[in-house]
């Protein structure tokens, strides 16, 4: 698998990271072979180093150092939640045109990967800013109403929580297309079936950070998820919509 890159140089390389990509090897899937790290190192020839999550089903911008020291000074940003980052995702039903979502979320600990974690802490804060870019209305009746309704959502995340845009979106009732830990099951199953969509409708769109060494804004851009993009289409999202999710 060739990885899409979108900026490199000799400090930093950001890729466009497919959704279902596991970013490093995890004791969560033992059975997979491929990865982020391990791809782009071959590709590219030289080590790199990943500073910030993205999770596996979660497509879009993925930034890796070239060297330890840089992948420090990265760090530093995300930690800071000096990072500006925009998201796209379609949901279940109308969302309103725009929100905030002030909503603290407890860390979500795994068995077998945060088993050496303090198990017992309090709940983080945890903010998203959301606004509706298009919607939806599909002539199916997959729950109890006669049709299925969907919104195309642009988002940043103000802070870094784990699984923080999942969350906060199934916590006000418009849950992600195809997220199988907090979604709708019945819209799920729908859009598999009828759309042959299989993946998480959320991908990392845009990034902007500050070169770990000219200091200089350094906005770092992908193409849309092409599977996200083929839903649209069939749902006949406007060519002036598409042009403006281009440009995020």
């Amino acid at each position: 698998m060739l990885l899409s890159i979108i900026y490199q140089d000799e400090y930093l390389v950001a890729i466009n990271k497919p959704s279902g990509l596991l970013v490093h090897r995890s004791m969560l899937d033992k059975h997979e072979t491929q990865f982020a790290v391990q791809l782009l190192r071959d590709q590219i020839g030289q080590h790199v180093f990943p500073v910030h999550r993205l999770d596996r089903p979660t497509s879009g911008v993925m930034v890796f150092a070239l060297s330890a020291d840089i992948a420090r000074k990265l760090g530093e940003q995300f930690a800071a939640q000096l990072i500006e980052k925009t998201y796209l995702a379609i949901v279940r039903g109308y969302i309103t045109d725009e929100g905030k979502i002030d909503h603290a979320l407890k860390e979500k600990l795994d068995k077998i990967s945060d088993k050496m974690v303090k198990q017992d802490k309090s709940a983080q804060h945890a903010v998203t800013l959301f606004k509706r870019l298009d919607k939806f209305e599909l002539p199916f009746a997959v729950s109890k109403y006669a049709s299925a309704r969907y919104s195309l959502v642009q988002l940043a995340p103000k802070t870094g929580r784990k699984h923080q845009l999942r969350r906060h979106l199934a916590h006000i009732n418009h849950p992600i297309v195809g997220d199988v830990a907090h979604g709708d099951g019945k819209h799920n199953s729908f859009v598999r079936q009828q759309f042959h969509f299989h993946q998480l409708a959320l991908t990392c769109k845009s990034m902007l950070i500050s070169h770990p060494v000219s200091e200089v804004p350094l906005y770092l851009r992908c193409e849309l998820d092409t599977d996200m993009f083929d839903l649209l289409e069939k749902w006949q999202i406007s060519h002036h919509q598409v042009e403006r999710l281009n440009k995020l």
